[in-house]
């Protein structure tokens, strides 16, 4: 017998009674387990999930994080297919877009986090109490092998339509919008600023120099710096990042401007971990968090703590195009549709 039904015989419990207390014991355990772990559907890069746990866990240390990571289309695929019946707590690091279409649905526990005040009025959802909250931007890019391309005789490209050169075919590589996130950003952005008809013309274009259609938002700029294509049409972020483990590329921001997402965070009707939601909400709009968000990206959602990141473009607000975000998720469906019947022949194998 374990010292502890020893203890309640000792307190006047029969053997039953041992057995009743120590099962009620249990099941207060599982309890108690159940309510401390959160399941987290995120976008974050795979080599962050630790640091992000880390930094969640010294403020929260008995609120384990169950991640579920995926890129943006599959993520949102994921929760909008599991609308009747969820399985995440809360959404972190989702693309607006995707987190205004769920919004439209009822999927979210709309909630004003701790410090909501210093929040930049572009990060906020328009409802109030809102469904989501923004985290930081990234912004799109071009990530230019220099070493590959002086191999190649391939000019440095300046602006969007520099790419519909026939000097590039082959040598281009972007993403899946219907997959990614980043890719979405990027043909939204075009058909805002050139307009609908002048902006599938140039897609249509650069269709003749994409070698293949990627399902991520960061493997363009990857395979730029590791050489296997010269020209990646990615993101800011993740061409940071490369540059920083000593790939040669360049981090191009187009002279037209460039398209950019803000990523949110949200927590889903019905949890059953609401107080543990909340509070990795209050986290994850913490200045506490934005520092750690600043560490790679420039824009946060608090503007005052931002500091300048290395590799990263000058003055990136200067560069970033007017983003109508409820316009893009409107129409989302409608682009992706026409994307798909246009271009989907390229795209990798799934």
């Amino acid at each position: 017998m374990t010292k502890s039904r020893t203890a309640l015989r000792g307190l006047g419990f029969g053997a039953a009674g041992v057995v009743f207390a120590a099962t009620l014991a249990g099941l207060a355990a599982q309890a108690v387990r159940a309510e401390s772990e959160l399941t987290v559907y995120t976008t974050t890069a795979s080599e962050d999930l630790k640091l992000y746990r880390e930094r969640f866990n010294k403020v929260h240390p008995d609120i384990n994080i169950r991640w579920v990571r995926d890129s943006t289309g599959i993520i949102t695929s994921k929760l909008l297919s599991e609308k009747d019946n969820p399985q995440a707590d809360v959404v972190h690091i989702l693309a607006s877009t995707s987190m205004m279409i769920m919004a439209k649905e009822g999927m979210f526990h709309p909630y004003q986090p701790a410090g909501y005040d210093r929040i930049d009025e572009k990060f906020k959802d328009r409802d109030d109490p809102p469904n989501w909250v923004g985290n930081f931007a990234y912004i799109g890019t071009v990530c230019f092998n220099e070493i590959e391309a002086e191999k190649k005789n391939l000019p440095k490209p300046v602006s969007w339509k520099d790419l519909l050169d026939p000097v590039y075919k082959g040598h281009v590589v972007m993403s899946n919008p219907n997959s990614s996130g980043t890719g979405y950003l990027n043909i939204s952005a075009w058909i805002q600023t050139m307009g609908e008809e002048a902006a599938w013309s140039f897609l249509d274009g650069l269709h003749e120099n994409i070698a293949v259609y990627l399902h991520s938002g960061s493997k363009p700029c990857v395979m730029a710096a590791t050489g296997e294509f010269p020209v990646g049409i990615s993101f800011a972020f993740r061409g940071v990042k490369e540059k920083k483990k000593g790939a040669p590329i360049d981090i191009i921001s187009p002279s037209e401007g460039v398209g950019w997402e803000m990523v949110a965070t949200g927590i889903i009707k019905g949890t059953k971990n609401l107080d543990a939601a909340r509070k990795f909400a209050d986290w994850a709009n913490s200045e506490d968090a934005n520092r750690l968000y600043n560490e790679d990206y420039a824009v946060i959602s608090i503007p005052s703590l931002a500091a300048a990141v290395e590799y990263y473009p000058d003055q990136p607000l200067t560069k970033m195009i007017s983003n109508d975000f409820y316009w893009a998720a409107e129409n989302r469906k409608r682009i992706l549709a026409e994307w798909t019947n246009r271009f989907d022949g390229k795209s990798a194998p799934k």
